[in-house]
Parts: structure tokens; C-alpha cells; sequence
């Protein structure tokens, strides 16, 4: 890099920087995975629950290798509330996501 083209580089004050955050609350885990045909339909309907509860969510995804399971990963600090949430809307089942649809199809 040449100092003239990038000045601003040049002046970064290595004091000033910003410290990492490296804990392990950050880390991702796994909160579902499937190695069914369907897999990568189930982990994108995982993810919309958990991002609805307020939980941020990744799909790590199998495309082009359906050999290999789609999976959805949280932030380790938020296991508990993306577990509690898939827990809820599995116990609740089709019917409620139904009367949901429908609720948002009324209110629209």
C-alpha cells in the first residue's frame, strides 16, 4: 500500500482500536439439523421461528451436496431461548401456525 494513495491507513493509532469480543457467548451452535430430502425446506422454517421469537439464526445449508445435513446454528448465548422456541412451535403443531396465517391474512 503506498502511503499517498491510503493515507488514512498510515494513521490508524494502534491504541485506538476497538477490542475483539472473543468470548464464547458469540460462538455458533447447532439447534437443528436434518439430512432429509426436505432438509433444507425444515432448517429455513427453523430459522423463520427462531428470528420471529427475536433469536438471530444461520442456515448452514447442503445445496448441491444433498448428501449432507442443512443445519441451524444460534449464538451460544441464546441456546435456551431458540430451544425453548422450537420446543413451543412443536408443541403447538400445523394448527397453530394455520390460525397464525390466517390472523395475519385478517389483519392485512
Amino acid at each position: 500500500m503506498s502511503p499517498k494513495r491510503y493515507p488514512q491507513v498510515m494513521e490508524i493509532d494502534p491504541e485506538s482500536r476497538e477490542e475483539l469480543d472473543t468470548t464464547e457467548d458469540l460462538d455458533l451452535v447447532t439447534v437443528f439439523s436434518s439430512d432429509k430430502h426436505t432438509s433444507q425446506m425444515e432448517a429455513q422454517f427453523v430459522r423463520g421461528i427462531l428470528e420471529s421469537g427475536g433469536v438471530p439464526a444461520s442456515v448452514l445449508d447442503n445445496t448441491g451436496l444433498p448428501n449432507l445435513p442443512s443445519e441451524v446454528r444460534v449464538p451460544k448465548a441464546r441456546l435456551e431461548e431458540a430451544l425453548r422456541l422450537i420446543a413451543e412451535s412443536e408443541a403447538a403443531g400445523p394448527r397453530a401456525a394455520e390460525e397464525a396465517e390466517r390472523s395475519s391474512e385478517d389483519s392485512a
